[in-house]
């Protein structure tokens, strides 16, 4: 659980665990991660603690045209993995909207039960939503790494913002649609049944 987390659930200010920290003080075993988050392990969750140097590593990208990037993209998390003495246990990669929710490769990611998750940006891991992943993943004993937290590439925002207008336009002309085909089925019926 992040150091955050902990002391809100404990009813101690940040700064105060923080310290405690800083002084090796803290009643449980906490850990500062290479993206300076600090996890901290209340007896529940020592038992889930990743214990060993294995990454698996997740990378994406929104578009075809940017299959370069992708390479490059894995290439620098092998790097970052490398630096700090991981072992590549895998790579996933896949070309798709940060926004879509069936991402083959990154279902077949969660499923395989990863000690340790290391993406770039959190925007290559999901658009929405990362701070559940970020809260949920270290409970079933998965670190969280990202490289970069604060980069977000424009020219991705704005596909999946495109993205998240068509899919809702789709739906309520789909709706409206479905409505229209209703109110003639209706009709039909009615016209039959007094005919």
């Amino acid at each position: 659980m992040r150091l955050k987390d902990w002391a809100d659930s404990e009813g101690i200010a940040y700064q105060t665990a923080w310290r405690w920290f800083k002084a090796g003080k803290l009643p449980y075993p906490a850990i500062k991660t290479p993206t300076g988050a600090i996890l901290i392990y209340p007896p529940e969750e020592e038992a889930i603690r990743p214990v060993n140097g294995k990454a698996w590593l997740y990378a994406r990208v929104s578009s075809h045209d940017k299959r370069d990037d992708l390479v490059r993209q894995i290439e620098r998390l092998k790097a970052f993995c490398v630096s700090r003495g991981w072992e590549i246990e895998a790579v996933y990669s896949e070309i798709a909207s940060g926004m879509n929710d069936k991402r083959r490769q990154l279902t077949w990611l969660l499923n395989k039960r990863p000690e340790r998750i290391v993406v770039e940006h959190k925007d290559r891991l999901t658009r929405f939503g990362f701070a559940y992943f970020e809260l949920l993943l270290p409970k079933l004993g998965c670190e969280m790494v990202v490289i970069d937290r604060d980069l977000e590439e424009k020219s991705d925002l704005m596909k999946d913002l495109i993205a998240v207008i068509y899919s809702f336009a789709a739906r309520i002309y789909g709706l409206r649609r479905g409505r229209e085909k209703a109110r003639r089925a209706k009709e039909v019926l009615t016209a039959d049944a007094q005919g």
